[in-house]
């Protein structure tokens, strides 16, 4: 069926049309069924009906298939029922809990990087995975199919070296310490990070502060062999596709079956090349991992899937149940982690988990003997080579290597939470944190955030300051503020949770 195109100038990440239900009918087809459409070149997309957004003899075509059949608004199109992927057939197996081949799983990361299945049938991947999950060999495929269906770095010089967070603990920056401690040491380390989706501010937003961010593959390569470290966005790339594409979909179900979660990690790091990787798992409550016992499951599945991959991994457990340094928001961040390369002094959780990691790296890295590396790595901190480091990556990326920690401030308005009684702080809420920090405006509003005065057992007074919230906005923090106060994010000793019953009758 030949048919006149209708513009849809709208952005939809997959290769969508809409065909009126007449003609969908006489085609013989109906909603999330696939037709075949041939321009200048041709594509499948996934099709939508209405009655009444498209005519009869016309075909909707959003952005993205436009682009990819080479043709103007004007011309018309030949339409005509496709088959569905067999990928179909082979998500079907894995909610009957059968196993797939390699190239059943291969075949399953191919349609998700080509955009073939809808988000109903991505769904349906990552259910089953996350009910019936995916055997040692069928994580190792589909881990080496999202690295081969996606660019590759490959360096001349090794070993390389790389480093990962599951993530879930506030105040995260310590990246922004760790690759230029090891990066000064001499290893290499391209660290393509991301941005925050849940959180409030993901390294890529931090960096994004001091230099450019936005790089391919190739670029990633020429930046890391001029200054040995990269710190970039892997969203910027074609590293490893098919993980966003499924993170996506992951998002909005709150799902993160184990089985993509390790293939996620490790596909980024074979990408880049990675020979060696420490992985930091933190626990306790609120954190994504709330065990030591599932923080150990945990690791020992990556070790053993880094081995099958060719990758040296270790895992660090590390404490989660308190934000990592006094900070949370991509300014204050920044701030707080620049004041440390240029003075070496600041919170204590912050140098102590950065040069912990980084002190494992520099030994798997051959750089420390066993057992130095902690030492080695507050060395390059101390010497001041970590800061001059940071500053040439900074100035590799396009960003300015004169900073300084003053030249990154908070947004101007702000507001003070005190303490409505004396005592020690028992409780800091990780989740409340963000969710105030998000209020504020964080990550997007990238001066937007909070500035923790006292942690998780420290004295307080009544009337002392707890925290700051700083927003761009004076709406965004008045609401901040009003959450805050209405279900604090901080407990002090002795003070009164709830009172039940809430009214007395009279």
């Amino acid at each position: 069926m030949k048919l006149k195109v209708q513009p849809l100038d709208i952005k939809v990440g997959k290769f969508k049309v809409v065909l009126n239900t007449s003609d969908a009918k006489e085609l013989g087809i109906i909603a999330g069924d696939r037709v075949r459409l041939r321009g200048i070149k041709s594509i499948t997309a996934i099709v939508d009906t209405t009655d009444d957004m498209v005519s009869a003899g016309m075909v909707g075509i959003y952005h993205e298939a436009q682009g990819a059949l080479g043709l103007q608004w004007t011309e018309p199109v030949d339409v005509m029922p496709a088959k569905r992927p067999s990928s179909i057939e082979f998500i079907k197996k894995m909610m009957r809990k059968e196993k797939l081949t390699k190239d059943e799983i291969y075949n399953i990361v191919r349609d998700v990087v080509d955009e073939s299945l809808s988000d109903i049938e991505l769904s349906a991947f990552i259910v089953a995975s996350e009910i019936n999950s995916l055997t040692d060999d069928e994580v190792e495929w589909l881990t080496r199919a999202m690295i081969d269906t996606g660019e590759r770095i490959e360096f001349d010089t090794h070993p390389i070296m790389d480093k990962h967070s599951i993530g879930g603990v506030p105040g995260n920056k310590i990246s922004l310490l760790v690759v230029p401690i090891v990066a000064a040491a001499g290893l290499m380390i391209p660290k393509t990070s991301s941005r925050a989706i849940t959180g409030a501010g993901g390294t890529a937003d931090l960096m994004e502060m001091l230099s450019p961010v936005n790089f391919s593959a190739s670029e990633i390569k020429e930046i890391t062999e001029k200054t040995n470290g990269a710190l970039v966005w892997g969203g910027g790339t074609n590293i490893a596709p098919a993980d966003d594409k499924l993170i996506r979909i992951e998002y909005p179900l709150s799902a993160d079956p184990h089985c993509q979660l390790l293939a996620s990690i490790m596909a980024k790091k074979g990408a880049v090349g990675a020979d060696n990787v420490v992985i930091d798992i933190p626990t306790g409550t609120g954190t994504k991992v709330p065990t030591l016992v599932e923080g150990r499951k945990l690791a020992r599945d990556l070790i053993s899937l880094g081995e099958r991959l060719g990758m040296n991994v270790e895992c660090a457990m590390t404490y989660g149940s308190s934000p990592i340094g006094r900070t949370v928001g991509p300014a204050l961040e920044v701030n707080e982690a620049l004041k440390v390369l240029e003075t070496t002094k600041g919170p204590n959780s912050l140098i102590e988990k950065s040069v912990s990691l980084a002190g494992i790296l520099l030994e798997m890295g051959g750089v420390s003997a066993r057992g130095r590396g902690h030492d080695d790595a507050l060395k390059y901190l101390r010497s001041g080579k970590a800061h001059a480091k940071m500053m040439e990556i900074i100035e590799a990326q396009g960003g300015d290597p004169t900073v300084k920690s003053g030249d990154i401030l908070p947004a101007e308005n702000k507001i003070e939470l005190k303490a409505v009684t004396s005592g020690y702080i028992i409780e800091l809420d990780n989740k409340r944190l963000v969710e105030i920090a998000r209020m504020l405006g964080a990550p997007n509003d990238k001066h937007a955030g909070i500035k923790i005065h006292k942690k998780k057992g420290e004295l307080v007074k009544v009337d002392e300051t707890i925290l700051t919230l700083y927003a761009e906005k004076d709406w965004k923090l008045t609401q901040a503020i009003e959450s805050a106060q209405r279900e604090t994010p901080i407990i002090v000793e002795g003070m009164l949770l709830e009172r039940m019953p809430k009214f007395r009758e009279v």
